[in-house]
């Protein structure tokens, strides 16, 4: 007996070990660090990487070019560990799961889930012409049987843009029998009959759930900007063996005996949707903690529907994974009315305070803050203060006289704009730019939104958006890229535009369209020329590296080139759009895709300098990740289009290695 549990001791401990060395089991690597042990791939020699293999999901073939343009490629792959099949697992932007050998990349099993959103099938069909658009899939969630059960011991799931939870078989792709109806949990009617009620295509799985020990937690995407009473955004929890309801949390408090119903008024608890968690959680196993950074509340840029502070929407919630108990909470945005999500992945690292362990949990903001928080208790290991902020916001809507700021670390972008700094690549530029938003609003960061229009910096998509950063668990240094762009927000009285004028492109510079269930409709856009060139001065995007300890700011370093984006190709370094996250590792390097200018590249993790960079067939608006398979380091990285900054299809997965 003695030898029997020495034995399984051991075997659990290898395990351990090679998932935390050699597998990436879960998106973002465990803790979200992004970060890997594996140092063969080294500044030495990552000059001389090479394809080992590329593989192509036949998408650009089985979809129409509408389909392709408009879906978003933001996988990161996951490695499950040998006794588990040891595949290379992907999911595409319409939910096709792909086991891959992780040594040659060739197809081992694919699982077709049978997409249907509006009644469409996004089965195989002439041209995938039924396929929606806007289709995302960042990634899948492994799970492994602990007990002595042999059904399904390994699983895969899926979340899918038609509302349905799916356990897979890992070693084969099968649907897991045992869990829910079949092997799927169908998400549907309770969502479309939720409080509020959604409709059809307005809440979508795009995120992979997280696994928490024996625990499955799941957000979603919620339609917004669009009306006052969007859907519901509960996150919820499931027994990974049998796919039993365990709880739910709404970060709209519904309930009078909840904590954060005080922040509300009973009128607005009733209507307001969304605070749903579109991005990534983070599991902390050994606590049997979940962190969740949530969204805003609908609807976004005016608040008058919904008076208060409106927690839990815009915190970092950390929640007991068994029980769903809040352990403890923190709101980084009061009143949102400048759609600041929560987008970034908490990430997990253990710092020193006063002499002491201080197990951290890192979030990264799109207003370009820092926030560091003990895992456990929620205590702050930077100062934070509230600073009177603008209150001067629209009629009917009041907004909080502060918001909380860290002292440190310091912001990651420029917090404020002035109309003497408008920009421009010629002086035509610039005049067009002080023409186009004459009247407009500028200042400091949380000046609201008006009637004349406001200039918001930073933009409503960061600072640090979904991908957010990774940390260097040895030296403690986080690694994020970050977007340097304003953005514009007009609130226009629906009393005075015409129904014609009311969803018409010609209108002004963007769509004005009504928030429903308020007085006002929406314009918003980039702050950018006619030419779309910003009117903001370069660099637009930086990758940034941030000593977490002492809480500064040790390099920023442009992030993309212009030359796929101007008529002459000019190899300017003045950054660029930026979606994606980055990967580091052991060896002192940080890759990221991430950029409108097709390359994936490799810095010094220390001080920022770029030292191998490689075209791709389009941008890699997703995670790359590594693994070690043979004795041979792999680095993963997919490629395909961002709808709306670089729509240039792709549906390659491509692995880099050494010669």
């Amino acid at each position: 007996m003695l030898i029997r549990i020495i034995t399984s001791l051991i075997f659990i401990i290898l395990i351990a070990t090679s998932i935390n060395a050699d597998n990436w089991p879960t998106y973002g690597n465990i803790g979200g660090t992004k970060y890997s042990k594996l140092d063969q791939i080294n500044p030495e020699n990552v000059h001389r990487l090479e394809v080992a293999w590329q593989y192509s999901t036949g998408e650009l073939e089985r979809r129409s070019d509408l389909a392709n343009q408009t879906s978003k490629v933001q996988v990161n792959p996951i490695l499950l560990p040998e006794n588990a099949g040891g595949s290379l697992i992907i999911c595409t932007p319409f939910s096709r799961v792909i086991a891959l050998d992780p040594i040659n990349g060739k197809e081992r099993w694919i699982f077709e889930p049978k997409m249907r959103i509006s009644g469409y099938s996004s089965e195989i069909d002439p041209k995938g012409t039924s396929t929606p658009a806007f289709s995302n899939c960042r990634g899948v969630a492994f799970w492994q049987n602990n007990s002595n059960d042999t059904d399904c011991k390994n699983r895969i799931f899926l979340a899918t843009n038609d509302l349905r939870l799916i356990a897979i078989n890992a070693l084969n792709g099968r649907t897991c029998g045992g869990f829910g109806r079949n092997g799927t949990i169908n998400l549907e009617k309770e969502i479309l009959d939720g409080n509020p009620p959604a409709k059809i295509g307005e809440v979508k799985f795009p995120s992979p759930p997280t696994v928490v020990n024996d625990v499955i937690v799941l957000g979603s995407s919620v339609r917004d900007n669009h009306r006052a009473n969007s859907p519901n955004g509960s996150v919820r929890a499931f027994d990974a063996k049998n796919g039993k309801a365990i709880w739910s949390f709404d970060p709209i408090p519904r309930n009078i005996d909840n904590p954060a119903y005080s922040e509300w008024e009973k009128s607005s608890v009733e209507i307001t949707g969304g605070g749903n968690v579109w991005g990534l959680m983070t599991a902390d196993q050994e606590r049997d903690l979940i962190f969740m950074p949530t969204s805003s509340p609908s609807p976004d840029f005016y608040g008058g529907t919904r008076p208060g502070n409106n927690l839990y929407a815009d915190s970092i919630v950390a929640i007991k994974a068994k029980t769903g108990e809040i352990i403890w909470h923190f709101q980084t945005i009061h009143h949102n009315v400048w759609d600041y999500d929560n987008a970034a992945q908490p990430t997990l690292v253990d710092l020193e305070k006063n002499g002491e362990a201080f197990p951290a949990v890192v979030q990264a903001t799109k207003t370009g803050m820092i926030y560091i928080f003990h895992r456990e208790t929620g205590e702050t290991f930077f100062p934070i203060e509230e600073r009177p902020v603008p209150t001067n916001g629209v009629i009917g809507d009041k907004l909080s006289s502060t918001q909380p700021f860290p002292l440190a670390p310091p912001p990651l972008v420029p917090q404020i704009f002035s109309p003497n700094k408008i920009w421009g690549i010629t002086a035509m530029d610039r005049a067009a730019c002080r023409k186009k938003y004459a009247g407009a609003r500028y200042g400091d960061i949380f000046t609201p939104p008006s009637e004349e229009g406001t200039v918001l910096v930073p933009s409503t998509a960061g600072g640090v958006n979904w991908g957010g950063g990774g940390v260097d668990t040895q030296k403690n240094i986080f690694v994020v890229n970050v977007l340097n762009m304003g953005h514009f927000v007009k609130l226009i009285p629906r009393n005075k535009i015409s129904e014609e004028e009311e969803g018409s492109p010609e209108n002004t510079m963007n769509q004005v369209t009504p928030i429903l269930g308020t007085p006002y409709a929406l314009e918003q856009g980039p702050f950018v020329s006619p030419n779309f060139i910003p009117c903001t001065p370069p660099p637009w995007a930086f990758l940034t590296g941030v000593d977490l300890q002492r809480g500064k700011i040790l390099w920023k370093t442009p992030l993309g080139v212009m030359d796929k984006m101007m008529p002459l190709a000019l190899p300017l370094r003045w950054g660029i759009t930026t979606f994606g996250g980055p990967l580091i590792t052991n060896s002192g390097l940080t890759f990221i895709g991430g950029t409108a200018d097709s390359r994936f590249r490799a810095f010094l993790t220390a001080n920022g300098k770029e030292i191998w960079s490689v075209e791709m067939q389009s941008g890699s608006f997703a995670l790359p990740m590594t693994y070690k398979k043979n004795g041979k380091q792999y680095i993963v990285i997919a490629t395909g289009p961002h709808p709306f900054i670089y729509p240039v299809p792709s549906d390659h997965i491509t692995a880099f290695a050494l010669p």
